[in-house]
């Protein structure tokens, strides 16, 4: 599974800093926790069962930032099922 322009857009959004944050996106259910600058750092996209855990992919971002803060790579990487 790929992440779209749609859910990369969500995603670019900041949040409430070291939060777990559950969502509906289209037909999938998303859960995300974000960073202590209220970025979205690790992403679960699937179907979620009632127990809530989500059955589907597994995603890990990666900012990379220079000495002043400056982003210099931010980007998604898959790290396989959920």
């Amino acid at each position: 599974m790929k992440i779209g322009d749609k859910l990369l857009k969500e995603l670019s959004k900041r949040y409430e800093p070291e939060r777990t944050i559950d969502r509906k996106f289209g037909k999938y259910d998303l859960t995300f926790r974000t960073d202590p600058d209220g970025n979205p750092i690790v992403l679960f996209i699937g179907n979620r069962d009632r127990n809530g855990k989500i059955s589907g992919s597994r995603f890990a971002r990666v900012i990379v930032r220079d000495a002043s803060g400056k982003v210099i790579k931010d980007h998604w990487d898959a790290k396989g099922p959920a």
